[in-house]
């Protein structure tokens, strides 16, 4: 078995979705599953459509690629590059935007393909990441897009949390949906999607918050932790372990707690600071910061503290553990979100699906 590896088990993230669809169904609001932190990994995404989301996202369009055989529609999260007009078109069946020249240029390759490419037009609430900040800025885009060929406008969309860390309330939500009805009335325009941000949206419907006319959510995080993001909390009955990272001890030693001789930058720039705590005992594994930021895993056993390490090696205090660890036992560890990140994109960590 080939080590450090990240096991994924299927039954809990369909069953995280299953219990994260129920629950947005209740109030009338379909579910796109977001599959960029793990890569697009089509067997975790064909586990998320089994639980029963109506749409597949994910920010880049290699990752679309990947999934372009289950036959769901895709949405691209991030909005498109010019220069991959051609693949947004041909491997999205929609795409969220907010530049005019940009979608000027799915047009072109729409038409060229004979095709027509659905877009959801992003509105900032906030944030201040993307989307429209102005009213008029959005109707002036509006009057030229509705003019193009090969583009139809299926709805609006914000997002919230991400950058700003701005929570989805009633009111700023209620925003985005008068929004949606003065384009409605303005230009004639169905609209069936109005996309109420991401899992940090959850905390809304999760207190019986229902904002009328909401009726897309973007959710990623909480289908793979089980967990709202606005504020952190668990989701009554779902996983926050489906992620599990394994990793194998390559060294036990004795040590001081503090390095011996004056003190630099170590290997990232940084000064670091220790605190002594006497001789402990010190568990070096085989993965390192090119794989996993630190500060994103959790020792499923209690007793191991996480030290540090460098690109090429963690770093564990396993003094308080009742485990009697050897060198070639394995570590295990649960994930955050960033956690789950960055290791499902290393290529030096196995995928092992369960």
């Amino acid at each position: 078995m080939y080590y450090p590896r990240i096991e994924v088990d299927l039954s809990k993230i369909k069953h995280n979705t299953e219990v994260l669809v129920s629950l947005c169904k209740k109030y009338g609001i379909d579910v796109a599953g977001v599959t960029k932190s793990f890569c697009g990994h089509p067997d975790i995404a064909r586990a998320i459509v089994e639980g029963g989301v109506k749409y597949l996202a994910d920010s880049r369009i290699e990752n679309l690629i990947k999934l372009k055989d289950i036959e769901i529609p895709k949405i691209l999260l991030r909005l498109p590059m010019i220069s991959e007009a051609e693949e947004v078109v041909e491997y999205a069946d929609i795409s969220l935007n907010s530049e005019l020249e940009t979608i000027k240029a799915l047009s072109k390759a729409s038409v060229a393909k004979g095709i027509i490419h659905n877009i959801i037009l992003m509105f900032d609430l906030g944030d201040l990441r993307e989307g429209y900040f102005k009213e008029e800025d959005l109707f002036n885009d509006i009057e030229k897009i509705i003019e193009l060929e090969g583009i139809k406008i299926i709805g609006i969309g914000t997002n919230l949390t991400c950058y700003g860390g701005v929570i989805p309330r009633e009111e700023n939500l209620g925003r985005l949906v008068d929004l949606a009805n003065k384009i409605r009335e303005k230009y004639n325009l169905e609209l069936e999607i109005v996309s109420g941000g991401n899992s940090s949206s959850l905390h809304l419907l999760i207190d019986n918050k229902k904002v009328d006319g909401i009726n897309l959510l973007r959710l990623g995080e909480s289908i793979i932790l089980g967990g709202e993001t606005a504020f952190g909390n668990r989701i009554e009955n779902t996983y926050n372990d489906a992620f599990q990272l394994v990793v194998e001890i390559i060294e036990i030693k004795e040590k001081p707690s503090v390095p011996i001789g004056e003190i630099g930058r170590d290997a990232f720039g940084k000064v670091p600071t220790f605190v002594d705590k006497g001789i402990r005992k010190r568990i070096i594994c085989a993965i390192g910061k090119q794989d996993i930021e630190f500060d994103s895993i959790i020792p499923v056993d209690e007793g191991i503290s996480v030290l540090g390490g460098s690109s090429d090696h963690l770093i564990l205090d396993g003094t308080d553990s009742i485990n009697n660890y050897r060198v070639g036992d394995k570590v295990r560890f649960k994930l955050t979100y960033g956690g789950i990140l960055r290791a499902m994109t290393s290529e030096y960590v196995k995928k092992q699906i369960i």
